[in-house]
């Protein structure tokens, strides 16, 4: 039972930080209605930034609010030169946008700091938790915890600013139809200038304690890919469905990984929550707190 709850709880720690980069793609969802392909290369992008400047010689922690504002720079780019002149073109068309935004960051990222793996350290030791290990004999890792209290925190409040202010409301009425929300006075341009500067916070964050743990490199734009499960478990429009669809891949993937994976050879970490999600569309393709979509014909 001990083996278990420290399985368990493991899943659960790094499912909470898949919720935090689901949540990036949740933000841009809302508020545009097209899935955001580019969610992974802001993740690799943002990274890749903090610690180049670190590099540079500055403090991590300096770096860290100057990478913020080049996130902000790069969101009032993207909305000028990209998005404005899409306003009210159909999803696709957004969707193949946001692919060829990938490639460009992408490629801008290793054009300016180049395409070395980078070390991150941030001051959290990666080993375990010497109260549970001594109480309840469960090894938790330290880095583990706070990384989940962080992105708890995150997510927590996001949730929370987004549903309960005026600009969640008119997120919402952007999403449902830009040129309606453009007739009632809604300024589209600022609300997603806000949402995509919002996402790339979420990106910064999230690349900074993923980078933490297995480096700052271009592998990390594949984090982004864990999202997917997670969204289409918790609907891509809900933030508190980022948070459960995160614990669930997190908990079902580790739990596989030890119970399942010997009888299949190993490597079950990797595919199984695709194959959680492809059972989970066959019967609520809509996720758990999705919205069900009507369209008259």
């Amino acid at each position: 039972m001990q083996f278990f709850l420290e399985v368990l709880l493991g899943g659960l720690l790094t499912g909470i930080m898949y919720s935090m980069v689901a949540l990036g793609f949740v933000l841009i969802y809302k508020a545009s209605g097209v899935f955001n392909f580019a969610q992974g290369a802001m993740v690799f992008f943002a990274a890749l930034t903090a610690v180049g400047l670190h590099d540079l010689g500055l403090s991590l922690w300096l770096a860290i609010p100057l990478t913020m504002l080049v996130m902000i720079v790069l969101a009032m780019a993207i909305e000028k030169i990209v998005l404005r002149p899409l306003v009210n073109q159909p999803e696709i068309t957004l969707f193949m946008v946001t692919i060829g935004l990938t490639f460009f960051i992408e490629g801008l990222a290793q054009a300016i700091w180049g395409a070395s793996v980078r070390k991150l350290e941030m001051g959290i030791d990666d080993v375990p938790l010497e109260y549970l290990l001594d109480t309840l004999g469960i090894a938790i890792s330290q880095f583990d915890l706070v990384a989940a209290g962080i992105a708890f925190v995150l997510v927590a409040g996001l949730a929370m600013f987004f549903s309960k202010t005026k600009v969640g409301r008119a997120l919402r009425a952007v999403a449902d139809d830009h040129q309606a929300a453009l007739s009632i006075g809604i300024p589209l341009q600022q609300i997603w200038v806000i949402v995509w500067g919002v996402a790339g916070f979420v990106a910064l964050v999230a690349g900074l304690l993923w980078g933490a743990r297995n480096g700052v490199q271009f592998a990390l734009t594949f984090v982004a890919l864990k999202a997917l499960p997670v969204l289409i478990l918790g609907g891509f429009t809900s933030v508190p469905g980022a948070i459960v669809g995160g614990l669930i891949i997190g908990a079902s993937e580790k739990i596989a990984e030890v119970y399942l994976g010997p009888y299949v050879g190993g490597g079950i970490e990797g595919w199984f929550p695709y194959v959680l999600a492809l059972l989970f569309l066959l019967a609520r393709p809509e996720g758990l707190f999705g919205e069900k979509i009507i369209r008259r014909i």
